[in-house]
């Protein structure tokens, strides 16, 4: 059975920075190069911002606590993030990319889409323009890149993995099947371990194992993220690049120097929202949905969320709401957090937001 891929293909590609943090760093001090480098505050409550791939041979990897980091790699050097450094070597990056093709689609300061379907560059081949992209990266910013290509988008983002550092990987539309048939279920987005785990114990180990499950098998066991496996086991992914994407959500968080009660982070969640307040009127939007996250001492994340009838007009309110949300966490009495944080997600341009408002208010 041949691929399931959309038609006409679009070309896309999928740059992703070569532990960029860690990179910049190594760049900017000589003396760092070849070295084990962790880019993190010191401290009990730090967590790895990026790691070299020196320190990654010794298990150190983004997100884990810099404690953790330090015992697995002794003679690892700690340096505090400097996003001063990161953003400016960032914008020369996009810059880099804008000159192939206006649709990019930025995923953070070190990733981001491309569409060269159709370049203005006039590159014959979107595999040439990952290549002059590349070029230009190691060459103006003396960081490396690697880089996927391929028909879309989910696709592309697998490819850019699989040369990495300092690799391209191309992935043709006929290649497609073959390529995805044997590969472990983790590897497509958003497979995360809980979910892999539900998948193994069904017998559903790579990609080809979930191909023979039926649409409506997945949709019935996993609603519509089953629907979302079934595309993508196919290789189909419809996403358009995005490159001016509106704000979804804005949030700050704060991890303390000791585990707090849940009733002593009332303080916290108030400098918080009125934090996530004054980010959100940036925006120009208006958003709908509070969301309240903690983290325990175990680290177990918890979130909680509403979305009131009226959207918070301040930061007392959204602090009202947080803290009423704070009162829905069901933990034993004894439970201490690590973090907490205050979001605003479901933005909706005001006009939109001031419609519906009319389209319920009373005759």
């Amino acid at each position: 059975m041949p691929p399931e891929v959309p038609q006409p293909s679009r070309k896309i590609i999928h740059v992703d920075m070569d532990a960029f943090y860690a990179s910049v760093e190594q760049r900017d001090d000589p003396s760092l190069r070849g070295r084990p480098v962790v880019v993190a505050w010191r401290g009990a409550r730090s967590v790895v911002c990026a790691a070299s791939y020196e320190a990654r041979k010794y298990g150190v990897r983004s997100a884990m606590p810099a404690l953790r980091a330090e015992r697995l790699c002794p003679d690892a050097v700690f340096v505090p993030p400097d996003f001063i450094r990161y953003k400016a070597a960032s914008r020369q990056i996009r810059e880099i990319m804008l000159a192939h093709t206006d649709l990019v689609e930025p995923l953070s300061l070190d990733e981001a889409y491309l569409d060269v379907t159709e370049a203005k560059s006039g590159l014959p081949s979107a595999t040439a323009v990952a290549e002059a992209i590349r070029a230009r990266i190691r060459e103006e910013t003396a960081l490396t890149a690697s880089a996927g290509v391929a028909p879309n988008k989910f696709l592309a983002k697998i490819a850019s993995d699989w040369n990495k550092p300092d690799g391209l990987f191309v992935l043709r539309p006929r290649q497609v099947e073959t390529f995805l048939t044997p590969l472990p279920v983790g590897r497509i987005p958003g497979v995360g371990k809980v979910m892999q785990g539900k998948l193994e114990a069904l017998g559903i180990a790579t990609v080809g194992d979930l191909r023979a499950l039926s649409l409506e098998e997945l949709q019935r066991r996993f609603g519509s993220f089953g629907a979302a496996l079934h595309r993508r086991a196919r290789g189909i992914d419809e996403r358009p690049v995005e490159p001016d994407q509106p704000v979804q959500s804005v949030s700050s968080e704060d991890t303390f120097a000791e585990d707090l009660p849940l009733d002593a982070l009332e303080p916290a969640i108030r400098q918080l929202a009125d934090k996530t307040w004054q980010a959100s009127r940036k925006t120009g939007r208006v958003a709908r949905t509070v969301v309240l996250k903690l983290k325990t001492a175990q680290f177990r994340i918890l979130t909680r969320s509403l979305t009131p009838d009226a959207p918070p007009d301040s930061a007392q309110a959204l602090a009202t709401i947080a803290l009423a949300l704070r009162a829905k966490v069901a933990m034993p009495a004894g439970t201490r957090y690590r973090l907490v944080g205050v979001g605003l997600s479901g933005f909706r341009e005001p006009e939109e937001v001031a419609s519906q408002a009319d389209l319920f208010a009373a005759d």
